[in-house]
C-alpha cells in the first residue's frame, strides 16, 4: 500500500521533514542563545571596562598603576593581571572592540569562566586581563565604587559627566534623590550606613527580571547613584523552544495536508473516471475547476474521452457506411458479371465491361476516401510543414478542375506570389480540391477561389459558388462523416459524404478551422478554411506533431 500510494509517500516525507526542521530549529535556537549570551556579557562589561581604563590612566607611574589594579582586584575579589599586549593573541573582532574602548570577552562554557580583556587609555603596550569565575553581590556592589571614584575628579559636575559616559553603558546610570526611589525604611537605613543595596524587579510585560544597584554618594547624603535597571539574561527554555517548534510544525503539517487533500480528491475522481472508461462507459466527464495542473488534467481527460468517443462513433458509422456504400457497386459488378456470362452480343458485353470498370473506379475512390478519413480521424497523419505559395495551390486546383470539362466558370482570385504560409502541400491541395469539387457538384454556373494571409497572421483559402447554399441549421452537420443533406442528390452527384469531413480533420491538424456561410456575392455557399500562417521551425515539425498526435490519439 505504501509503495503504490503517492500520498502516503508524501505524508511520510512530511514526517521526515518535520523531524529535520525540528532538529534544525533546536540547533538554531541554541546558536541564537549562545550568541545572545555573548552579546549580553559584552554589554555588561563595556561600561565598567571604560571606567577602569580611565582610572588606571590617571595614575602617573607604573607602580601606581599596579597598586590601583591590586586594589581593584581586592575590591572585586577577582584576579586582574597587568600583561604585555604582545602576549595576548587577539582576533580581528576583539581588536576592533578594544579600539572602540570596549571589552573583549572570552567565555569558557565547559568551566563556566569568562576572561575579560580591557584596553588601557594612552597605553597600547599593556592590557588588563580579568578572570571572572563568579558574579555575586560583592562584585555588583563594587561597580558603583569605580564610578564614584571616577566622579571624584569632577566635583559639582557629577551629573554632566555621567551623561558623557552613558554611551559606554548598556544600562542607565543616574543620580537620583533618595525620596524619589521606592525604598522601604530598612533599605534607606542601609544607605545611611554607606552600604549599597540591590533592588530586584520582576516586570513580565516589559523587560522581565531586572536588577538595580543603589549606592550612597558621600558628598551628598540626599542623593544616591543608581545603576540600572539591568535586565537579567533570559535563556529561551528548551521546553518553550521545542513547544513552539512542534506547534509550528504541526500547523505546517495541517496546512500541507489541507493543500494536498483537494488534490488527492481530484485524483480519486480521475481514477474513478478511468475505471469507468476501462469498463466501457465513456459518458463520465470531470469538472474543471480553476487553472492549475489538476484542472489541466481533468480537461485533458475530458478531451481524451471526447476523442475516444468520437473515434468509436466514427468507427461504427464507418462500418455502417462502408457496408452500405460497398453493397451497391459490388451488387452491380456481380450483376454485370452474370450478364457477361449469359450474353453473346459483343457490344453489349463491352457496355457491361465499361459499367463494371466504372463501379471498380468508384470502389477505388471510396476506399481512398475512407482510408484518408480514417488516417486523419485516428490522429496518424505524417505532416511535413513547409512554406507554401498559396497562389500556386489555388491555380493548380483550378487548372485540374477545368481539365475535367465541368462546364463551370472557375474564377481564381489568387494572392501575390510573395504571400506564403506554413502548410503541408499534399493536404492543402486536398482541401482546395475537395471544396472545389463540392462546389462543382452543387453550383449553377460560377465558382470563385481565393486565399491569402490577413493582418492577424492567419492564412485562409475560400471557395464560393452560386448554388442553392446550405441552410443554417445544417451547417454543422455537413462536416460529419457520411452526412448527406440530400441523399439522392449526393448519390447522383457521385459523393460519399466524406469530402467535407476530410477537410474538417485537415483543418484540425493544421491548427485551424473550417467554416461555412452564405456567399455575399454569389449567394450560394462559402467555405473558408483558416490556420496560423507561421507554425514552427521545419526541423522540429515532425517531432512536435508526433507529440500532438500521440496526445490526441
Amino acid at each position: 500500500m505504501f509503495k503504490h500510494s503517492i500520498f502516503l509517500r508524501i505524508y511520510a516525507g512530511l514526517v521526515v521533514l518535520v523531524a529535520i526542521v525540528a532538529l534544525f530549529g533546536y540547533l538554531l535556537v541554541q546558536i541564537i542563545n549562545y550568541q545572545r549570551a555573548q552579546e549580553y556579557r559584552e554589554s555588561l562589561t563595556d561600561g565598567i571596562s571604560f571606567i577602569i581604563s580611565e582610572g588606571i590612566a590617571r595614575q602617573q607611574t607604573v607602580q601606581q598603576k599596579v597598586d590601583w589594579i591590586s586594589d581593584a582586584s581586592d575590591l572585586l575579589e577577582l584576579p586582574i593581571y597587568y600583561v604585555d599586549a604582545n602576549k595576548v593573541d587577539l582576533s580581528r573582532a576583539e581588536q576592533k572592540r578594544i579600539s572602540q574602548q570596549k571589552a573583549a570577552v572570552r567565555y569558557d562554557a565547559q568551566n563556566s569562566i569568562a576572561y575579560i580583556i580591557i584596553g588601557l587609555k594612552n597605553d597600547t603596550n599593556h592590557y588588563l586581563y580579568v578572570k571572572v569565575d563568579k558574579i555575586g553581590e560583592r562584585q555588583m556592589k563594587a561597580l558603583p565604587i569605580f564610578i564614584l571614584d571616577y566622579l571624584v575628579y569632577y566635583p559639582g559636575q557629577e551629573k554632566e559627566y555621567l551623561a558623557k559616559i552613558q554611551k559606554h553603558f548598556s544600562y542607565p546610570i543616574e543620580i537620583e534623590k533618595v525620596q524619589n526611589l521606592p525604598l522601604d525604611s530598612e533599605q534607606i537605613g542601609r544607605l545611611r550606613l554607606d552600604r549599597s543595596i540591590i533592588l530586584y524587579r520582576d516586570s513580565a510585560t516589559v523587560r522581565g527580571t531586572t536588577i538595580s544597584i543603589v549606592s550612597p554618594i558621600p558628598s551628598s547624603p540626599s542623593e544616591v547613584l543608581v545603576l540600572g535597571p539591568v535586565p537579567l539574561f533570559n535563556w529561551m527554555p528548551f521546553q518553550l523552544a521545542a513547544g513552539i517548534t512542534l506547534l509550528s510544525l504541526f500547523v505546517l503539517s495541517l496546512g500541507v495536508y489541507g493543500l494536498i487533500l483537494p488534490m488527492q480528491r481530484k485524483i480519486r475522481e480521475v481514477n474513478y473516471a478511468l475505471n469507468r472508461m476501462k469498463s466501457g462507459d465513456l459518458s463520465l466527464r470531470l469538472p474543471v475547476d480553476g487553472t492549475d495542473e489538476m484542472a489541466s488534467l481533468a480537461s485533458s481527460y475530458n478531451s481524451m474521452s471526447d476523442h475516444i468517443q468520437r473515434l468509436i462513433e466514427a468507427q461504427r458509422e464507418l462500418m455502417r457506411a462502408v457496408s452500405h456504400e460497398l453493397r451497391t457497386p459490388v451488387a452491380r459488378i456481380r450483376f454485370g458479371m452474370e450478364m457477361l456470362a449469359e450474353e453473346d452480343d459483343y457490344e453489349y458485353r463491352i457496355q457491361q465491361v465499361d459499367m463494371i470498370d466504372k463501379d471498380i473506379e468508384a470502389l477505388n475512390t471510396l476506399i481512398d476516401e475512407i482510408m484518408t478519413y480514417a488516417k486523419l480521424e485516428q490522429g496518424t497523419p505524417s505532416l511535413d510543414f513547409e512554406k507554401i505559395v498559396l497562389a500556386e495551390v489555388l491555380e493548380q486546383v483550378a487548372t485540374e478542375t477545368e481539365a475535367l470539362k465541368t462546364q463551370k466558370e472557375i474564377i481564381v482570385k489568387a494572392p501575390l506570389s510573395s504571400v506564403v504560409a506554413d502548410a503541408e502541400r499534399r493536404y492543402l491541395h486536398r482541401v482546395v480540391q475537395n471544396l472545389v469539387g463540392n462546389a462543382v457538384r452543387y453550383c449553377d454556373h460560377k465558382i470563385v477561389i481565393s486565399g491569402g494571409v490577413n493582418e492577424a497572421g492567419i492564412a485562409y483559402v475560400c471557395v464560393e459558388d452560386d448554388g442553392p447554399g446550405i441552410p443554417e441549421e445544417d451547417r454543422k452537420r455537413i462536416f460529419e462523416a457520411f452526412a448527406r443533406l440530400d441523399d439522392s442528390r449526393t448519390r447522383a452527384s457521385g459523393g460519399y459524404g466524406l469530402g467535407l469531413s476530410i477537410v474538417s480533420r485537415i483543418a484540425y491538424w493544421f491548427g485551424g478551422r473550417i467554416e461555412v456561410d452564405a456567399s455575399p456575392n454569389l449567394k450560394g455557399a462559402r467555405f473558408t478554411m483558416s490556420w496560423p500562417a507561421k507554425r514552427f521551425a521545419k526541423s522540429n515539425t515532425k517531432k512536435k506533431l508526433g507529440t500532438k498526435e500521440s496526445s490526441d490519439s
